[in-house]
């Protein structure tokens, strides 16, 4: 299994490294308060990244953790109640 992880982690390294590469025009990012000046490899890996980084939060947030808590209180132990003690009945009256 480590050894695929090794693999696939080697051939997303080598996309990013052609992506990079083969996108060397320059483009500049202005957000209004300030301006960056990239390459379009850079800035659709940055992208792709920001991408996966915040899919995978909302992911986490919005399933694993809910998940994560509902398993922490399934396998905590049940408290132990006793029953209920019963109250003595009065005897019993012909009327």
């Amino acid at each position: 299994m480590t050894l695929l992880r090794l693999l696939v982690l080697v051939a997303f390294l080598a996309a990013g490294l052609v992506i990079g590469s083969l996108n060397t025009q320059r483009i500049v990012l202005d957000f209004g308060l300030a301006e960056i000046v990239t390459t379009t490899g850079i800035a659709v890996m940055v992208s792709l990244l920001a991408g996966v980084l915040l899919g995978g939060g909302i992911v986490m947030a919005t399933t694993v953790l809910p998940l994560q808590a509902r398993l922490r209180r399934a396998s905590r132990p049940a408290a132990t109640i006793p029953p209920p003690a019963e109250a003595p009945r009065p005897p019993f009256q012909d009327a």
